[in-house]
């Protein structure tokens, strides 16, 4: 009798072959050079239709830093941080209202939101400006009175309409923020003796001001490029400067491009700014903050180093 023995049973046998490696082909996208050739295309004709146009360029930087550009670059600066004041302040003292349990300040709260959200800040700035029409004196007692428009200056015109509107939007944001931070916080404190307004400045606000700072900082930069509004209320500011150069000048156009160069500049150093900060408040919440904009381009001429001195 024989037996059959299977040739991979035998001590001796090679050991069976491995499956067969897969060959990875790349998916090619022929969309996204399509894409990048159609704007490319846009881009260059948008260059070389500014190219052909009647514009004297070199304008631009002969008043880039003229003394009244500069001095409307500060009184822009000077606006959005009084303003943003303002609005910050008045956000958070909405907020709190708009939480109360007390009926009258709630309705309140959420009149003066739906009122100052409801109407264009272009408009309230003008109706702030021309009360002198309605009023002609303002008089406050024994504290103060004057002529109403002795008392609305220009600046405090702009302060009243750029301000007031803002704390309506930071209302909103700073509710949404008071809102997220968890209901056992409160209690936890309110358990361990400490008042409601203590409970609010030490743990409520801290936390919520991961929420709260990424908002603030877009309604700073769009407040910086909301202040060209005031020059209807006769404030001298970046935009309203631009304008009076490029009337005497002859080169409006040309004034309007330097107002958005320098409001572009103002708005990328906000936007620095405000990644630092919201970098600050996340520390408490990420486990490895993300690398500041110094620390990815030291990391990578560091890599580049490396790999320059291992391939030599």
């Amino acid at each position: 009798m024989t037996v059959d023995i299977d040739k991979t049973d035998r001590p001796d046998a090679a050991p069976p072959a491995g499956p067969e490696a897969i060959k990875a082909v790349p998916v090619r996208h022929y969309g996204r050079y399509v894409a990048a050739v159609v704007a490319l295309a846009v881009l260059a004709s948008i260059v070389y239709a500014f190219a052909q146009g009647k514009i004297n360029w070199q304008a631009v930087p002969d008043y880039f830093f003229d003394d009244r550009i500069l001095k409307g670059v500060g009184q822009t600066l000077l606006l959005t941080v009084l303003s943003m004041l303002i609005g910050i302040v008045g956000g958070i003292l909405l907020a709190v209202m708009r939480l109360s349990r007390n009926p009258v300040t709630s309705s309140i709260a959420w009149f003066y939101i739906w009122f100052f959200r409801g109407t264009p800040v272009l408009v309230q700035l003008v109706v702030w400006f021309n009360l002198g029409l309605v009023f002609e004196y303002i008089n406050l007692g024994p504290i103060y009175k004057d002529y109403w428009s002795s008392f609305m200056t220009p600046l405090l015109t702009a302060l009243l309409g750029l301000g007031l509107n803002e704390a309506a939007y930071m209302a909103e944001i700073c509710r949404a923020g008071l809102l997220s931070v968890d209901e056992g916080q409160t209690e936890a404190s309110h358990a361990l003796g400490m008042s409601h307004s203590k409970t609010l400045r030490r743990i409520v606000i801290p936390q919520a001001m991961r929420v709260i700072v990424p908002p603030t900082g877009n309604e700073v930069i769009n407040m910086l490029k909301t202040t060209s509004l005031v020059s209807v209320v006769q404030f001298y500011e970046l935009f309203r400067y631009a304008q009076d150069i490029g009337q005497t000048s002859g080169a409006p156009v040309e004034m309007y491009f330097l107002a958005a160069a320098w409001y572009l500049i103002l708005t990328s150093v906000l936007s620095v700014g405000q990644y630092y900060v919201e970098r600050y408040y996340a520390r408490g919440s990420s486990r490895q903050l993300p690398p500041t904009p110094w620390q990815k381009v030291r990391a990578n001429l560091t890599s580049f180093s490396n790999r320059k001195g291992a391939a030599a």
